[in-house]
């Protein structure tokens, strides 16, 4: 399909096709989302079922039910000079994009302590002047723990308390390594890895692989991560144990009042026999990095309050110029993302959910 010439165009106006491809995409990807939720892709498995399985019988009405405590952040993203070779998405040659982000911590509970958290995250919804947007979420993991949905739900069975011990009966987590033995390796990393002391010096990956396409119909599977510049430094477990229940947010404010905060933006493009559609499976680290761009946060408010939550950051809305791969892990996201997504606004339409909303007080 040709675009019109920009003589067809008010001089300086985006022109709309762009923008309703954007639009066929993200149909197209509600389309496989949705038929995951209903058992399209042949499983018996479906979004519900693992969405109750993270609630564990003790939802919070109206928070997420994963990465729960959070904070709202404000900022930007600004591309450079290479990222429209990578990807024609508006994004990445419009000269500055607002940020409506999320900065949270891995787990369920929304009032949970920061240094036991091991896995943090962040979300970034990105809307072009044209209308486009691109929703991300990254973790501070180098790689997912399983491969598939079926994997990701017995590995939360797996873990949870017994009753009788409050701690994961070590039988039937032996029992799902036997039968998911990729994620060996995720346990060792979230062993090993050193723990960083504040969410700016958190790298955070995009763990799932998408495809881009630049002006010129060059395709490329491409990952991407946010690398902090500001240097890492660690949170010892002295420190873990001492650490105040909100110390990241506290320390990010700070931090803040100092001046803004940046990530680069670099994306990561596959080599032929990578594993395209295997979250649990890295890429080599001799593949082409493009920093595309910097990813600035200029301010925060409280998660109850802010613009973020009430969003959906489905990781399958995408502009134009970017595209979903076959990654099930990919599916299954946006699948139970969208279930959250309606229980919590169902919970805080009906008035259940006063603490999420920070009218504690509230009673209907």
């Amino acid at each position: 399909m040709s675009q019109p010439s920009s003589s067809s165009r008010a001089p300086g106006k985006p022109s709309p096709v762009p923008a309703l491809l954007g639009i066929v995409a993200l149909l197209a990807a509600l389309a496989g989302a949705f038929a995951w939720v209903g058992g399209g892709f042949g499983a018996r498995l479906t979004a519900q079922q693992m969405t109750n399985t993270i609630e564990a019988g003790k939802p919070h009405p109206g928070f997420r039910r994963a990465h729960a405590k959070g904070v709202c952040v404000a900022g930007s993203f600004t591309p450079s000079a290479q990222a429209p070779q990578l990807s024609r998405a508006r994004v990445f040659t419009q000269a500055n994009t607002p940020i409506l982000g999320r900065l949270s911590i891995g787990g369920g509970d929304p009032h949970g302590a920061d240094a036991k958290a091991r896995v943090r995250s962040v979300a970034l919804l990105l809307k072009t002047d044209d209308g486009q947007q691109w929703r991300t979420a990254m973790n501070s993991f180098p790689f997912f723990v399983v491969a598939t949905p079926e994997g990701f739900q017995a590995q939360n069975l797996a873990s949870a308390p017994d009753p009788a011990t409050g701690k994961p009966d070590p039988a039937r987590m032996a029992a799902f390594l036997d039968q998911y033995p990729e994620a060996k390796k995720f346990m060792a990393w979230a062993k090993s890895a050193p723990w960083s002391n504040s969410w700016a010096n958190t790298r955070f990956n995009g763990v799932n692989s998408f495809w881009f396409t630049n002006a010129a119909g060059e395709r490329h599977a491409v990952r991407w991560s946010l690398r902090p510049q500001a240097p890492f430094e660690e949170l010892s477990a002295g420190q873990r144990a001492q650490a105040d229940a909100d110390f990241l947010s506290e320390e990010f404010n700070t931090r803040l009042a100092r001046g803004p905060v940046k990530w680069d933006l670099v994306v990561t493009q596959a080599r032929e026999g990578d594993p395209i559609d295997d979250p649990s499976q890295p890429w080599p680290a001799d593949r082409t990095q493009v920093v595309a761009g910097t990813v600035t946060f200029t301010g925060t408010t409280p998660q109850d309050s802010g613009a973020c939550r009430d969003i959906n950051y489905d990781p399958t809305v995408l502009p134009d110029g970017m595209a979903p791969s076959k990654d099930p892990i990919l599916a299954a996201r946006a699948a139970v993302y969208s279930v959250s997504f309606n229980r919590r606004m169902h919970e805080i339409g009906t008035g259940q959910a006063p603490a999420a909303t920070g009218a504690k007080g509230e009673t209907r």
